[in-house]
């Protein structure tokens, strides 16, 4: 059985995203096979598509790496999912198309009072900020948390968590409309870095215990110099180069701790354990309406590369969507 799907022709631009048709995936033992309604669009998809980013070995070459739908097969060792059950997941690559394979322990219940289209918004952020600001960086309550890229999909999704759970929520973001669209979802104050120095406005709260940064190169050492005594700055992307000039003199006489992460090469069994606590501890918060997912725009999938177009010019708040059926 075929499906349509979106593949990358060759390395290179948005132009390079082409409409196929690719044999419908059929599960492994540990496998469901999800019908997708909707799929995230996120920076690593146009990673991948300029050939910065290859998938792991053994998973799909097409893009996407989350979505939602209805569970179509489930694989011989699947228990916890069923025919018919509606599920967003995490998905090792291949969401830009109607049927997607992903390990079942990767999916997640869409919540309640969310749609399919807002559940597609989920899994590739919450996975990254949960991981990333609470296990890796030990964001607590009270805490000073300073997020890079406020107004993108992760942004919005760190500053509304770390407002959940208690921490001060600092943010910054490319224009007064971002800015805005920060202080509205929790942050305490949104720092226009056009406009204003990130590093003189932290430290004149007592510097960030927490940095989550994607932008990197000449953010780095800065960074260092925004983070109070003890602090933790947490990469997850480069946007402006992995390379810096670091004083590790910094590093030691105020005990700063310095990590970063990559979600997609992690293990499958690391993935399902942040999806359990993603099940446990966030859920919760966005069946209760005190968290949830930002909607920039839909594309529908023939769209991709208008959508991946729109992503790259930075003019999006939250996150972009594809409609796959």
């Amino acid at each position: 059985m075929m499906m349509k799907a979106i593949e990358i022709s060759a390395a290179g631009g948005p132009e390079v995203l082409r409409l196929c048709e690719r044999p419908r995936p059929e599960p492994r033992a540990d496998e469901i096979i999800i019908k997708l309604a909707y799929a995230g669009v996120n920076r690593p998809d146009a990673l991948q598509r300029a050939g910065l980013y290859n998938p792991p070995p053994g998973a799909s070459d097409l893009p996407g790496l989350e979505g939602a739908g209805e569970v179509v097969a489930v694989g011989a060792a699947v228990s916890q999912w069923v025919v018919g059950d509606q599920v967003c997941a995490l998905l090792p690559g291949g969401g830009y198309a109607q049927f997607v394979a992903t390990p079942a322990a990767h999916a997640l219940p869409v919540p309640k009072g969310l749609s399919l289209k807002q559940a597609a918004c989920l899994p590739e952020t919450f996975f990254t900020v949960w991981s990333n600001v609470f296990e890796r960086g030990g964001l607590i309550a009270g805490e000073r948390f300073l997020v890079h890229g406020g107004s993108s999909g992760i942004g919005t999704t760190a500053i509304q968590l770390a407002r959940a759970f208690g921490a001060r929520v600092f943010a910054t973001a490319g224009s007064d409309e971002k800015c805005d669209a920060c202080v509205r979802l929790g942050a305490e104050r949104a720092i226009n870095y056009r406009d204003e120095d990130f590093v003189a406005v932290m430290k004149e709260v007592g510097g960030a215990d927490l940095i989550l940064d994607m932008v990197g190169g000449d953010y780095i050492p800065r960074n260092i110099k925004a983070l109070a005594t003890d602090g933790r700055l947490v990469n997850i992307a480069f946007l402006r180069g992995s390379k810096a000039e670091v004083n590790f003199a910094q590093i030691m006489m105020r005990r700063l701790t310095l990590t970063g992460s990559t979600l997609r090469p992690q293990s499958d069994m690391a993935k399902a354990k942040i999806a359990d606590a993603l099940l446990t501890k966030v859920w919760p918060l966005i069946e209760a309406g005190q968290v949830g997912p930002v909607i920039d725009s839909t594309y529908a999938l023939a769209e991709a590369a208008a959508a991946h177009a729109h992503m790259e010019s930075s003019a999006h708040i939250g996150k972009i969507v594809l409609e796959i059926s």
